[in-house]
């Protein structure tokens, strides 16, 4: 059982949702996102994903692809990024970490040397949103065995044909993507989402996590009552990028703008619970 599957199963039997946050790791700067990162736990992230920047985000939107430019411009590497990890794993040894982003990095990293070193780190799970189910001899099938989760996006274009390869071999949770298109570019309509997240669930036993345009915590809290999770990252990389001065470095403020905007989230996600259990 991975950190991911013993924080579902918990929250399970609290019966509450996970909010699972993204940051981009090395925006603005190592020292800075390491500082978040450290923050978000008590904060009241139960799952956190960190971005490996990379020059070509296709899947994000603006926020996203601006995070990741501040990063590359920082020097933050893959290499980097699974130190940031090392270095929270020596306060944190149970909050699951969750590494996204595309396969270009990993690829020119090394497969056989990343997998090990992740590990070793402390990574528990990966998501890599440029590797359809075809190409799961690429990557997935070796993270398996390496003892990472492989977590897979569903989007409201995967009809109930295309569902099951989409699940083979995913592992830890699903991953719903609640629009059609980029992150941070529209808000989720609700009562599709839950309809949705329904049908994926008649098709698999993981957890479903709902992201891509989640901003608020009234939102949170209404995606919380039909889901196992939440995923917030647009909104917190916009937060960040608020508190920066006008050179694009972080502020005294900047740690605490996305804590802040973390711990409201959180609220949102656990009063859906609370409403349940009334």
């Amino acid at each position: 059982m991975t950190r991911i599957d013993a924080r579902f199963a918990a929250l399970k039997t609290e019966g509450r949702a996970a909010l699972v946050t993204f940051t981009m790791a090395g925006d603005p700067d190592y020292d800075a996102s390491l500082a978040i990162m450290k923050g978000l736990p008590k904060a009241g992230a139960d799952v956190i994903e960190i971005g490996m920047p990379f020059t070509d985000p296709m899947a994000d939107g603006p926020a996203i692809q601006a995070a990741g430019q501040r990063a590359l411009k920082s020097g933050q590497t893959l290499r980097k990024t699974l130190a940031m990890v090392r270095e929270f794993r020596k306060d944190d040894d149970t909050t699951p970490i969750v590494l996204m982003g595309y396969y270009n990095p990993i690829y020119i990293y090394g497969v056989d040397k990343f997998l090990p070193d992740a590990r070793d780190a402390g990574v528990d799970g990966l998501i890599v949103v440029d590797l359809p189910p075809e190409e799961d001899d690429e990557l997935c099938i070796p993270a398996l065995k390496a003892g990472l989760n492989f977590i897979r996006l569903a989007t409201p274009t995967t009809d109930d044909k295309r569902l099951p390869a989409v699940l083979n071999n995913t592992s830890g949770f699903v991953y719903y993507v609640s629009i059609t298109g980029i992150t941070g570019s529209a808000a989720p309509d609700t009562d599709k989402v839950r309809a949705a997240v329904t049908r994926v669930k008649s098709h698999t036993t993981l957890p479903v996590a709902v992201g891509f345009g989640v901003r608020t915590a009234a939102q949170a809290r209404a995606i919380a009552e039909g889901a196992d999770g939440v995923v917030v990252g647009s909104a917190l990389v916009e937060a960040l990028r608020l508190s920066l001065d006008a050179k694009g470095k972080a502020t005294a403020q900047t740690v605490n703008a996305v804590s802040d905007l973390v711990y409201a989230l959180a609220q949102g996600v656990r009063s859906a619970a609370k409403a349940a259990a009334k």
